[in-house]
C-alpha cells in the first residue's frame, strides 16, 4: 500500500489522478494538498506516531509531494514515540533542505518503507527536450541559460535553491528559503530592463526521490510580468504540472519554455 506524504499545491491531486488505487493521504497540519481531503493529518511532534499507524495499515510504501514550511518544534507536544527521533530531527532543521530531507527518507526507510519517487509515479510531468513553445530561443538565451545553469549548480552545492534569474549574463534573482515564487515576485515592478530568462534545474546531488523541482502555470506568469523572456528547464529534473496548460500560458505571455538537456 502505498501512503502520500501530501504538502500544499496541485501536485498531490495530480498524483492521485494518475495512481490506479486511491493511497493513504497524510498531510502536515496547515499545509492541506489542494483539492484532497487527507486521511490524516500530523505535527512533527508526532512523526513517530505517523509511522507506527502507516505500518499498522499495511503501508509498505511511500512518496512525498507538495510544499511544506519548516515549523518550530513544540517540546510539549511531542509523543512517545517521536521522542527517541528528537535529535535527528532537531539537527535537519538546522541543515539546507536536501540534507534534512535525506534525514526524512532515512528515517521511513529505516521503518521498513520504500521511497517511490513523484516523477516515477507519473513519468509524463517530466516533459520532452525542447522548445515547447511558438516562441523560439535566440542565441543570447543560450549563453544566458549555459550561465544560469552554472549559477545554479552553485546554490545547488550549497544546499540553497533551485533557481535563477540571468539577463546578458549577470544574475537579476536567486532563490533561497522563500521559493520561487517569492523570488519571481521580487522582480515584478523591478526596472533591469527588458529581457532576461528564469532557469530552474535539480540540485547537482539532490535524491531524485524528494522535492523534485516543479513549476506550473503561475511561475509562467511571474516570469511574464517580471519581464522575462522565457523560461528554462532541465529535462528530466523539472516537473511541469498541466504541460499543455503551461505551453499555452506561455504562448499567450509571448514566452518560450525550454527543457533544456545537461
Amino acid at each position: 500500500m502505498l501512503a502520500l506524504i501530501a504538502g500544499q499545491g496541485q501536485l498531490p491531486r495530480i498524483l492521485v489522478e494518475r495512481l490506479s488505487s486511491a493511497p493513504y493521504i497524510a498531510s502536515l497540519e496547515g499545509f492541506d494538498p489542494n483539492g484532497l481531503t487527507p486521511d490524516r493529518r500530523f505535527r512533527l511532534e508526532t512523526l513517530g506516531s505517523l509511522i507506527d499507524d502507516l505500518k499498522a495499515s499495511g503501508v509498505t510504501e511511500v512518496c512525498f509531494a507538495g510544499a511544506i514550511a519548516r515549523a518550530a518544534v513544540d517540546p510539549a507536544a511531542l509523543d512517545a514515540a517521536t521522542i527517541p527521533l528528537v535529535p535527528r530531527i532537531m539537527a535537519a532543521l538546522q541543515m539546507g533542505d536536501d540534507a534534512a530531507l535525506r534525514t526524512v527518507l532515512s528515517i521511513f526507510e529505516e521503518a521498513g518503507m520504500k521511497i517511490r519517487a513523484a516523477s516515477a509515479l507519473a513519468p509524463d510531468l517530466l516533459p520532452p527536450e525542447g522548445v515547447l513553445t511558438k516562441r523560439q530561443v535566440e542565441d543570447h538565451h543560450r549563453n544566458d541559460a549555459t550561465r544560469a545553469a552554472e549559477i545554479a549548480a552553485t546554490l545547488g552545492d550549497l544546499d540553497l535553491g533551485q533557481s535563477c534569474v540571468v539577463r546578458k549574463g549577470q544574475a537579476l534573482a536567486l532563490e533561497a528559503l522563500p521559493g520561487t515564487d517569492f523570488m519571481l515576485e521580487t522582480l515584478i515592478g523591478t526596472d533591469f530592463g527588458p529581457g532576461g530568462v528564469f532557469f530552474k534545474a535539480k540540485k547537482p546531488e539532490q535524491d531524485m526521490r524528494i522535492d523534485l523541482p516543479v513549476i506550473g502555470v503561475e511561475t509562467v506568469q511571474r516570469a511574464a510580468k517580471a519581464g522575462l523572456d522565457g523560461l528554462i528547464i532541465e529535462a528530466g529534473g523539472v516537473m511541469v504540472l498541466e504541460l499543455t496548460e503551461v505551453v499555452a500560458a506561455a504562448d499567450e505571455a509571448g514566452v518560450f519554455l525550454w527543457v533544456r538537456a545537461v
